[in-house]
C-alpha cells in the first residue's frame, strides 16, 4: 500500500456512521457545527466584548497567533475558509487593512453570528459572505485570492483533496495560503486520549486512537475530525500541486496542564509502548513547552503552502 492509499485509509477510517440522537441518521458536517461551534453561540455586546474573547481565545494556545497571523494583508484579497462565529474574521479586519475578505461557513448559524460580530467593527464593508456545501466548488473566481487562511478546519472536512484541489484553483500565483491541522505528535493524542480519557476515566476504550481522538476534540458527536503527522500532510498537500512548509506547533493550556501526569503515564503498563515512547522522548524549550523530535508537541500544526505549477 502506497502512502496516499494509507493516508485514504485512515481518513475513510475516522468517518464514522455517528446517529444523529434525534432522528436516528448520520450526523452531518453541516449539522454538527449548526448546533455546536467554537464561542458556543455566544452573542458579542461591542466590539471591546469581541476583541475581549479573541484575547482570551488567543491566550489558551500560547503563539498560536504569531504561526496563523491575522496582519500584513492590506490590500490583498483574503479567503477565509470555514470561518465560524467570525473570531479570525475579526482580527483580519482590526489587524490588516484588506481589499477584500471572502468569508466562507457550511453553518448557517455560525455565519449568521459571524455577520453580527463583525459589524461591531471597523472595516466590516470589506467582508463577502458564502453559506457553502463541501461537496461543491467554491463560488470564488479562479487566480483571484492572495492569501487562504484555514486554521481548524480541514481535519473536519470528509473530502480534504477536493478542498485542496479548490484552493489551488482560486490561489493566485504567487499567493500563500496558512493551514492549522490536528497534530498526531502532540501530549492531546499521546497523553491525554490514550491514557486520561481511554485508561485512567474508562472513556471510549472499545475504540480505536483515531475514533477516540475524533470524539475528544470538539464533542463526541463531531462527525469527522482527524489528526496528521508533518511528512502525511505535506504528502498530502503535493498530491494537490502544493509545497507545503511546516511552520510550526502550538500547544494547549489544556495539554500543558496534563504534564504533571507525565511521568504515571509512562508507568501504566496498560499504555501501548509508542505513547510510552513518545512520552519518554520529550525535552523542553525556554518556555516550559514540551519537544518532540523538534517540534513543539502541542494540538495545532500550522503549515504554509505555496503552488508549485
Amino acid at each position: 500500500m502506497n502512502a496516499r492509499s494509507a493516508l485514504k485509509k485512515l481518513i475513510d477510517f475516522c468517518i464514522p456512521t455517528f446517529p444523529n440522537a434525534k432522528n436516528g441518521k448520520r450526523m452531518t458536517n453541516s449539522e454538527f457545527w449548526t448546533s455546536h461551534n467554537v464561542t458556543m453561540h455566544r452573542s458579542f455586546t461591542s466590539r471591546e466584548d469581541s476583541l475581549n474573547y479573541l484575547d482570551w481565545r488567543n491566550s489558551q494556545y500560547p503563539f498560536y497567533d504569531e504561526l496563523m497571523p491575522c496582519s500584513g494583508f492590506d490590500n490583498k484579497v483574503v479567503l477565509d475558509y470555514g470561518c465560524g462565529p467570525g473570531n479570525d474574521l475579526v482580527s483580519l479586519i482590526e489587524y490588516s487593512r484588506p481589499q477584500k475578505v471572502y468569508a466562507l461557513e457550511i453553518s448557517a448559524s455560525s455565519l449568521d453570528e459571524a455577520k453580527k460580530r463583525v459589524l461591531l467593527h471597523p472595516n466590516s464593508n470589506t467582508v463577502e459572505y458564502f453559506l457553502i456545501r463541501e461537496s461543491e466548488a467554491l463560488p470564488i473566481k479562479s487566480d483571484s485570492i492572495d492569501y487562504i487562511h484555514c486554521t481548524g478546519v480541514l481535519h473536519h472536512v470528509s473530502n480534504v483533496e477536493k478542498v485542496l484541489e479548490e484552493f489551488h484553483r482560486i490561489l493566485k500565483p504567487g499567493g500563500l495560503i496558512r493551514i492549522m491541522v490536528y497534530n498526531y505528535n502532540s501530549l492531546w493524542v499521546h497523553l491525554y486520549v490514550a491514557y486520561e480519557r481511554q485508561i485512567l476515566h474508562r472513556i471510549d476504550t472499545n475504540l480505536s486512537l483515531s475514533e477516540a481522538f475524533r470524539r475528544s476534540t470538539d464533542g463526541e458527536e463531531c462527525p469527522v475530525s482527524r489528526y496528521y503527522t508533518r511528512e502525511d500532510f505535506i504528502s498530502l498537500c503535493a498530491e494537490s500541486g502544493f509545497k507545503a512548509e511546516y511552520k510550526g506547533t502550538a500547544i494547549s493550556l489544556h495539554e500543558m496542564s496534563l504534564l504533571s501526569k507525565r511521568f504515571n503515564t509512562v508507568g501504566e503498563i496498560k499504555l501501548n509502548k509508542i505513547h510510552r515512547n513518545f512520552l519518554r522522548s520529550l525535552c523542553f524549550d525556554e518556555y516550559g513547552r514540551p519537544i518532540y523530535h523538534g517540534q513543539v508537541a502541542g494540538i495545532d500544526s500550522v503549515y504554509e503552502l505555496r503552488k508549485t505549477d
